[in-house]
C-alpha cells in the first residue's frame, strides 16, 4: 500500500528535508513539519511559493506525480500586480513564449481572492497606486518557475503564488504547516 502526505507548504520553507547551505540555520525545511520517515517530495515548490506539496513513500507514485511525461495537472492561484486583462488571460491560455520555449496551452481565468486564504508572513509588497488581482492557472507541464515567468511575460508579475491542486489532490482546509496522511 502506498501512502501520500498532502502538505500545505508555508512561504519560505525549502522543499527538502536538509539544508546544506551557509544559511541553513536561518531556513526551515520539510523536517520542521514532517515527522514521518521514508517520505520524499513528489515534485518541487519554490521556497517563495506556498501551498500543496505531495510526499510519498512509493517511488513509482513519486515518479508518476512528478514526471512531466505524465502531464499531471497542477492548479495555482496567483496574485498578480495590476488588474489582469482579458488579453493577458487569452495569452496565458494559448501559451507564452519564454526563453526556454513556448509553454503548453493552460487553463486560466480571473478569480476573486480565494475565500479560505490565510495571511502570508511576511505580507506581499503593496503599492498604493497599483491594484492587484488574482488568477487561477492550471498547467500540465513543469518548467522552472513557470507561473511566475508566464505572468511576467504577459505584463502582470506574480506577487504571491499558491498551488491549490495536483491531479486529484487538493489543499482543501489544510492550513500552512498542516499535513494529512492518506493511503492509496
Amino acid at each position: 500500500m502506498s501512502n501520500l502526505i498532502l502538505f500545505n507548504k508555508p512561504f519560505n520553507v525549502l522543499c527538502q528535508f536538509t539544508d546544506e547551505s551557509e544559511h541553513a540555520s536561518d531556513r526551515e525545511t520539510l523536517a520542521n513539519y514532517i515527522e514521518h520517515k521514508g517520505f520524499y517530495a513528489a515534485g518541487r515548490l519554490d521556497r517563495d511559493s506556498e501551498g500543496l506539496l505531495l510526499l510519498t513513500n512509493d517511488g513509482q507514485l513519486q515518479h508518476k506525480i512528478s514526471d512531466p511525461q505524465h502531464k499531471m495537472a497542477k492548479t495555482y492561484w496567483a496574485q498578480v500586480e495590476g488588474d489582469v486583462t482579458r488579453e493577458a488571460i487569452k495569452q496565458l491560455q494559448k501559451g507564452v513564449k519564454l526563453k526556454d520555449g513556448l509553454t503548453r496551452p493552460a487553463q486560466c481565468k480571473k478569480i476573486v481572492e480565494p475565500m479560505r486564504l490565510w495571511q502570508r508572513t511576511p505580507p506581499i509588497r503593496v503599492r498604493q497606486n497599483i491594484p492587484t488581482s488574482w488568477i487561477e492557472l492550471t498547467l500540465s507541464e513543469g518548467k522552472n518557475r513557470q507561473v511566475r515567468r508566464m505572468t511576467a511575460a504577459v505584463g502582470f508579475p506574480t506577487l504571491r503564488l499558491i498551488r491549490a491542486r495536483i491531479g486529484p489532490w487538493a489543499l482543501d482546509a489544510l492550513q500552512p504547516g498542516e499535513h494529512r496522511l492518506i493511503s492509496i
